[in-house]
């Protein structure tokens, strides 16, 4: 038997005009129930039904707005993001402006005497900005406006047409006219491109290849194919410093390796900086070693020309977690220079860019020093030959500007003098894509005898306009090269230059700074000289200067097969200690049945294939397999793992197996991120 509901206590509501809660005709579509209790009704069945579908409504409509809400914070952050953009474009512009200005006042004040009381009042009211106008717009002398007589009226240009761009001057320029353009210009992305860009004039480029080439072809610090091998091979591997505090306390269990559950660092133990050092110092082995497979890889491939990484031992110029490299990696250092020496290799370094000879910081000098002493350690240790020897040397930029030029030099001879005999023997300067061109250098590394390299992809973005034009031509010229060669040749060193392209579209200066993944062509040097490749892809750049221009050792260089290599040891599954499945790569003699390496002594079946020796391990195969196209580095990865139709996603059959490829996919990306470079 239902109960009945107990009448309400409240007396009704005796306004007509204001309806009862209960009014049928006035009823909201969704009323909340004041109670659970359910009632076997089918009119309220019927309102339940309307009820869900209302709130089902209600959620949909919430979803919509939460994506609208996403679209329009997504919106809010991209149009945040242009406006840093601007504003970043803005004081770029205005830097650009003081500096020309303050450039023209230096003129003006060297060409006034100190008793000139009133031209110095006329040049320093024009750098604070308060000098007076005339109508046309010039600067007025003496505050006297200027009127210009008819030849001069003759020879100004004609005004612009309205609603064209003004045309931008270079920011080096020294001209008066162009000074005002640059200074009144306005400040939009459409002057900035016709400034360095397409409204540029055209570089002139020379027509002369080096052929038949001679010279040695080379590639930094990392080599694309062998980096992608299952175990990699690369001498770049680093750490953070948090990772040098924590390897301060020992393993749960020291005589067995690292692992992150098996065997992890137990913080409750007492630490010890040497444990840290150690951990660092490992890295720096590891990535010496790596050396000597380098060196071979590239000897099979005609490439006998390599940039070391500076990162080969981390931290190893830091002040608090610095270290030197001997003994430690001396042994392994000179069994890489065994193997250089051996195949007549040239090896070089090229610190980073924040070591500056030339700086205005005295902490920025004494690291820049440390870093020069710990790369020229590096290079002593692989015991090379004389010549080979003399040939191993740093790489160095000049550096910012600061206050100016000249100033700058002036730092730079005053640290120079205090290196060692030994960093002064490899140092080497080179001209910059940001401030320092070939015209700059020279005369310094005249006076102190300093070899300098030409990189032409930097001349192209920073060069003297009244010495030369962009371009490989002018600079290609015999009396500048010359020059430059004289640099090298007295101090008995072989000549090494750069070479590098834009990317394919770049059109500010700053746009063509970055390097294209491959060249299309040989700079107009010399035929016999070592050219450094700088390029995305590394060795694969110059492989494809050997296929087009069919340079000696371009027949050994065979297509990858996508996503397959021959010549690295096969991956078996294998059950894990904690019960897990796992990858492991076979490294040492046969495999059993099982996925357990076996040891040669060990194998009794004959049938059991076996793995790649340590010698062949990555060479490319029989086939030189070790060239892939152009955009196409994911044949260097394995194919991503696509499970059976209905495999995927705990087995239900709708999603065929979408969750774990994706997975998969994922998981070799992370892979790829966790190596470093």
């Amino acid at each position: 038997m239902t109960r009945k509901r107990k009448a309400s206590s409240s007396p009704p509501n005796k306004d007509p005009e204001i309806p009862t809660a209960f009014d049928a005709s006035l009823r909201p579509e969704v009323i909340l129930r004041r109670s659970s209790r359910r009632i076997a009704s089918k009119d309220h069945n019927g309102d339940e039904a309307k009820e869900r579908e209302m709130q089902e409504t209600i959620h949909g409509q919430r979803d919509g707005d939460t994506g609208r809400s996403r679209q329009r914070a997504r919106a809010g952050m991209e149009e945040a993001i242009e406006g840093l953009k601007r504003l970043e474009k803005q004081f770029e512009e205005n830097t650009r402006r003081d500096k020309l200005r303050l450039r023209k006042d230096d003129d003006r004040l060297s060409s006034h005497s100190p008793t000139d009381e009133t031209s110095l009042k006329a040049v320093i009211s024009h750098a604070t900005g308060t000098q007076e106008r005339n109508k046309d717009g010039s600067f007025a002398e003496d505050g006297k406006e200027q009127v210009p007589t008819d030849g001069e009226q003759a020879q100004r240009p004609m005004k612009r047409p309205f609603g064209t761009p003004r045309k931008r001057a270079h920011p080096l320029v020294d001209d008066e006219s162009d000074y005002q353009d640059v200074v009144e210009a306005p400040l939009s992305e459409d002057s900035e491109v016709l400034d360095r860009g397409p409204g540029r004039p055209l570089p002139v480029n020379s027509g002369y290849l080096p052929l038949p080439w001679k010279g040695r072809l080379g590639y930094a610090c990392l080599n694309t194919y062998l980096r992608a091998a299952k175990p990699s091979v690369f001498s770049s591997r680093t750490c953070r410093i948090d990772s040098i505090l924590k390897h301060r306390h020992p393993l749960r269990d020291p005589s067995q390796p690292e692992h992150p559950k098996l065997n992890p660092i137990d913080s409750t133990q007492e630490y010890h900086v040497k444990h840290g050092q150690k951990f660092v110092q490992d890295l720096g082995l590891a990535n010496a070693r790596d050396i000597v497979k380098m060196l071979r890889w590239n000897d099979k491939y005609n490439i006998k020309f390599m940039r070391l990484s500076s990162e080969m031992f981390p931290f190893a110029s830091h002040p608090e977690h610095g270290y030197k490299l001997a003994p430690f990696a001396s042994e392994v250092l000179a069994a890489a220079g065994k193997v250089a020496t051996e195949l007549g290799h040239r090896l070089t370094t090229h610190p980073g860019q924040f070591t500056q000879l030339g700086s205005p910081h005295e902490k920025v000098i004494t690291a820049s020093i440390r870093d020069l002493e710990y790369h020229d350690e590096m290079l002593s240790l692989l015991r090379l030959p004389p010549q080979q020897d003399r040939d191993a040397v740093m790489i160095l930029h000049m550096g910012g500007v600061y206050e100016g030029k000249s100033q700058t030099l002036d730092r730079f001879r005053k640290n120079y003098a205090t290196l060692s005999p030994s960093v002064k023997n490899r140092l080497v300067l080179e001209n910059d894509d940001v401030s320092w061109s070939v015209h700059d250098l020279l005369p310094i590394c005249e006076e102190l005898n300093i070899p300098l390299v030409l990189d032409y992809h930097h001349h192209n973005i920073v060069f003297d306009s009244s010495e030369c034009r962009e371009g490989t031509y002018d600079i290609s010229q015999p009396e500048i090269m010359a020059r430059i060669a004289k640099t090298w040749t007295r101090k008995g060193i072989k000549q090494k230059m750069h070479y590098s392209e834009p990317c394919a579209g770049a059109v500010t200066g700053r746009d063509r700074r970055k390097h294209s993944p491959r060249v299309a062509t040989l700079p107009p040097c010399p035929n016999d000289m070592d050219l450094m490749i700088e390029a995305k892809d590394k060795e694969q750049a110059v492989f494809e200067l050997m296929r087009n221009f069919k340079l000696p050792g371009f027949e050994k260089i065979g297509d990858m097969i996508p996503h397959e290599r021959s010549d690295q040891n096969p991956v078996v599954r294998k059950l894990g200690a904690n019960g897990s499945e796992e990858d492991v790569v076979v490294s040492d003699g046969k495999v059993d049945g099982d996925g357990r390496a076996l040891k040669a002594e060990e194998v009794v079946d004959e049938t059991i294939p076996w793995v790649v020796s340590a010698g062949n391990f990555g060479m490319g195969g029989k086939d030189g397999r070790v060239y892939w196209p152009p955009g196409r580095e994911d044949w260097l990865k394995a194919a991503p793992r696509i499970p059976k139709k209905g495999v995927g996603n705990g087995g239900n059959g709708n999603d065929k197996g979408k969750g774990t490829a994706k997975k998969a996919s994922k998981e070799e990306d992370d892979y790829d991120d966790s190596c470093g470079e």
